[in-house]
């Protein structure tokens, strides 16, 4: 299993100190990180994963807000090959209609992708599981309506706190499902309540055994009220600890 951390956990360390921040997340052991905003941050960013021997499969950007060629470009220079569109609010997400106009859009950006090498993705919220469509979560309706090529990434926690058990929705779903965000907690919308993975109330070695098509899981927190950087290496060190016990087994 491949691991990654997304750099949004991070978002106030690398505001103060980016090249700093890179070099902690080397020195906990991630190999990969999960860029977002990387737009704006391309250059610092590109060196200072290439200087602490960092990849960075995927990345977060607005790819329905902000403008496409500027994102794949930036994209393309950080070697990341899959770019996820991380938020479209509660409101996109209560009608078909609405929802078909959002993969439309969705399908157009993976077509521009592709002429970049790049794959695109979308990455849920609570709202897209609690909305229901035909009998569907308002997130399983979206993925039938998308092309083959693109991807989801599943934020399994906030899949739970939404209403939808993440084991089973992950099986719904599917090879569709190339990457998740790892986070554990009490499955609120309080945020600063999350804990490291393994600490909290969310099953995350059933959920990562569930997804049978996963290229990266990807450790995330919201927030966190304690220190990040041991939040992170506790999530790492859990994940790898039973991934080695798994390979005893």
């Amino acid at each position: 299993m491949s691991y990654s951390i997304q750099l949004y956990t991070l978002r106030n360390a690398m505001q103060e100190d980016l090249p700093g921040t890179i070099k902690k997340v080397a020195e906990i052991g991630y190999t990969q990180v999960e860029p977002c905003n990387f737009v704006a941050t391309a250059e610092e960013l590109g060196a200072a994963l290439k200087d602490n021997g960092l990849t960075a499969p995927s990345g977060h950007a607005p790819l329905l807000s902000q403008d496409q060629d500027e994102i794949f470009a930036a994209a393309k220079e950080l070697g990341i090959s899959t770019v996820i569109d991380p938020y479209l609010p509660a409101e996109h997400w209560q009608s078909a209609e609405d929802i078909q106009a959002t993969a439309a859009k969705l399908n157009a950006a993976a077509k521009k992708g592709a002429e970049y090498g790049i794959r695109v993705g979308y990455h849920n919220h609570a709202w897209e599981l609690e909305s229901s469509i035909e009998g569907q979560t308002a997130l399983e309706h979206f993925a039938g309506l998308l092309d083959p090529e693109l991807v989801l990434e599943v934020d399994t926690y906030w899949a739970s706190v939404g209403g939808q058990n993440p084991v089973e929705l992950l099986a719904r779903l599917g090879d569709r499902v190339k990457f998740i965000h790892i986070k554990d907690g009490p499955g609120t919308t309080d945020t600063k309540a999350q804990q490291p993975a393994g600490q909290g109330t969310i099953p995350v070695l059933d959920v990562v055994a569930a997804a049978t098509s996963l290229e990266v899981g990807v450790v995330e927190f919201d927030d966190y009220a304690g220190d990040i950087f041991e939040g992170i290496a506790e999530s790492l060190a859990f994940l790898q600890n039973n991934a080695a016990q798994d390979v005893k087994a």
